[in-house]
């Protein structure tokens, strides 16, 4: 350790040196003695001659020596063999036979009369008249067996409606106690069609119309006092005491306003 330290003092020290040193530094960086572009201007395009002259030999000869390059047997052997043709289509399903409809079902009712006649007559069996039994308050003859205790005779039919008798004389027309005012037909309105409208009316034991018939017609104006005088309600009218039909003329007047 002493040594090293004793020798760099002693060069630190040296001023011969040091003055030595510095020129030859300094020197070098102002004059170098290796010079940059010393070379001719023709050396990098005959170096690239070279170059690409040596690589296009390793290139180009081989392909020049064809005589040693294999032989094919034959051009096929680059050429891959074509694929097997596809296998045919199956055959189509033979069609499928139709199918029969299903019979219709026929309910078949036993108490049903037969459409064909039966090959043999058979007594009906399960029905035993002498099991019959009549009932209290029957009709006579009504059912098997009568009824229980007969009836000497059935009862008499009711009597007939009686005729309708027209009103004059001795029966007095029946006071009208509902009046139905007839509607103007629209059509009629417009074709300013108006006048009167002569009817027969027959009026029931109740007093309502029942029938009506037309003896004077004005055409559009018909229907209109038909259907107004089914409407009206009257009065009963009494012959001897008892309610009877009666048979009236009624007319409608149609005016316009």
């Amino acid at each position: 350790m002493v040594d090293k330290k004793s020798k760099v003092v002693a060069a630190r020290k040296a001023p011969g040196v040091q003055k030595k040193t510095e020129p030859a530094m300094f020197g070098e960086i102002s004059n170098p003695t290796i010079k940059v572009g010393s070379q001719k201007w023709y050396t990098v395009p005959v170096s690239m001659a070279a170059h690409i002259g040596v690589i296009g030999a390793v290139v180009i000869i081989p392909l020049l020596a064809t005589d040693a390059l294999p032989t094919p047997s034959s051009m096929m052997a680059f050429v891959a063999a074509p694929p097997p043709p596809p296998p045919p289509p199956p055959p189509p399903p033979p069609p499928r036979a139709a199918e029969a409809p299903p019979a219709p079902v026929v309910e078949v009712n036993p108490n049903a009369a037969p459409i064909e006649a039966p090959e043999e007559i058979v007594p009906e069996a399960g029905f035993d008249l002498t099991e019959v039994q009549g009932v209290e308050g029957g009709v006579a003859g009504g059912v098997v067996g009568g009824i229980v205790g007969g009836l000497p005779s059935a009862p008499p039919p009711p009597p007939p409606p009686p005729e309708p008798v027209r009103v004059g004389g001795n029966i007095s027309p029946p006071t009208k106690v509902t009046d139905v005012p007839p509607r103007y037909p629209p059509v009629a309105q417009s074709a300013r069609v108006q006048g009167v409208v002569i009817l027969e009316a027959v009026i029931g034991m109740t007093g309502q119309v029942t029938e009506v018939r037309v003896l004077r017609s004005v055409p559009l104006l018909d229907e209109a006092a038909i259907e107004a005088v089914k409407q009206w309600i009257y009065t009963p009218t009494l012959l001897n005491g008892v309610p009877v039909p009666v048979i009236m003329t009624v007319t409608v007047n149609f005016t316009l306003g």
